[in-house]
């Protein structure tokens, strides 16, 4: 594959082949493209024609025309709402839940909180007024769904069939987590993990640790995690983990704790269900054990949020293709925008504020399109040289897809 640097000329020298459609496609090795393509174009026409879903009571504020109601727990962002600016707004913002929200009334007294530390020399709890008087610090961070991309999987995996909608670029405010294990005396010895556990109500008649949503990740994240309790300005809602939320920068949604009521360092991970067999990437055909790699820092990602197929035809001449990128815990070095499939790659223009290596870039690619059908596709490099992956990694469960591949879409253009 080829890096060109003026798509222009080269797309009006191909005015013929690229004129008409799947054939011309085809002819040139670009077949494979048309399958997950045609899937996406035609399943995403039908749910945007829809009429929304009146949306889950603890959600109920949100734009329900820029999502897609999967479930009362599982509310997905359309590609076509994620829009040109870097932060996404609340209103459109994915929710996914492993457990019914819990009641409204936690939030009449925020302060009142508590949230329980071990693994301290001086373990003890704090109310959220305490952990205010720690300190302050925000920070932009991508939170994503780990199983965002799940609905590319040939397989058809178990669970939420997600496409690109169950990510969003927030702000955070709140107290770095170092803050807190410095005002009680540091970490005890032989600390190698973060458990942080949710607040959530927990079924009747049934092993908590089977259902209790608690996960650990290694102590490195302390650096950058953060005890948050405000998102992009306004009081973390009851659907985003308020009152206070377990933030784990460049880390996948799961192990950034909703409703969080304890924080425990500790020697080992967490034997709840969720962390010893939840979310591991497990082959296809297999079970999951607590061997299998979990599923923790997010790897390099993009995707084109426009022009899409869903929005219809597009006009011959100037087109912006625009899209976003991010680096899991690594910055955006460049992004690559390709118009036939990833045959040919020209650099695509970062815009828009960078607000650190936690939060995704906007992408621009600026050219000029004959009539004729074009895959568009996106291909980041993060800052440590990583470039994002072609091909999925096949799992049981439809985690960490981070194809180009299984992201492009394919317009039409008149």
């Amino acid at each position: 594959m080829s890096t060109k640097k003026n798509p222009s000329a080269l797309l009006h020298a191909r005015r013929q082949w690229l004129t008409g459609t799947a054939s011309a496609l085809g002819a040139v090795g670009l077949g494979s493209w048309m399958g997950p393509a045609a899937a996406q174009t035609a399943a995403a026409a039908p749910a945007a024609a829809a009429a929304a879903k009146p949306l889950p009571a603890y959600a109920a504020w949100k734009n329900a025309a820029q999502l897609i109601q999967h479930s009362s727990s599982t509310l997905e962002t359309r590609r076509s709402a994620f829009g040109t600016s870097v932060i996404t707004p609340a209103s459109q913002l994915y929710v996914r839940n492993n457990l019914p929200a819990p009641d409204a009334a936690i939030l009449d007294d925020r302060d009142a909180w508590t949230l329980s530390v071990e693994g301290v020399k001086n373990p003890r709890s704090l109310r959220l007024a305490e952990l205010k008087t720690l300190g302050l610090e925000t920070v932009a961070t991508v939170i994503q769904c780990s199983g965002n991309g799940r609905g590319f999987f040939p397989s058809k995996p178990s669970g939420t069939p997600w496409t690109v909608g169950a990510a969003g670029c927030v702000l955070w405010s709140g107290v770095p987590l170092r803050n807190v294990v410095t005002a009680l005396g540091g970490l005890a010895d032989g600390m190698l993990y973060i458990t942080g556990t949710g607040g959530e109500k927990l079924p009747e008649g049934v092993d908590p640790g089977s259902v209790i949503v608690e996960r650990s990740v290694p102590i490195k994240a302390l650096e950058d995690a953060l005890l948050a309790w405000e998102m992009n300005g306004e009081p973390l809602s009851l659907a985003h983990g308020g009152p206070l939320r377990l933030i784990v920068p460049g880390y996948q949604g799961v192990n950034n704790i909703k409703y969080v009521k304890s924080l425990a360092f500790t020697a080992q991970e967490s034997k709840a269900r969720i962390m010893s067999h939840g979310y591991r990437m497990t082959p296809a055909g297999a079970k999951a054990a607590p061997d299998q790699p979990s599923v923790l820092e997010m790897g390099v990602k993009s995707w084109i949020n426009g022009p899409l197929p869903e929005t219809g035809p597009v006009k011959e001449g100037l087109v912006q293709i625009h899209g976003v990128a991010f680096g899991g815990t690594q910055a955006i070095k460049g992004v690559e925008v390709s118009v036939d499939g990833g045959k040919n790659w020209y650099p695509a223009r970062l815009v828009g504020p960078d607000l650190g290596r936690f939060a995704w870039r906007q992408f621009v690619l600026s050219v000029r399109l004959p009539a004729g059908s074009y895959t568009l596709a996106s291909r980041a490099t993060d800052a440590q040289g990583q470039v994002q992956a072609e091909l999925r990694e096949e799992n049981l469960s439809g985690y960490n897809n981070n194809s180009w591949r299984d992201h492009a879409v394919t317009i039409t253009v008149v």
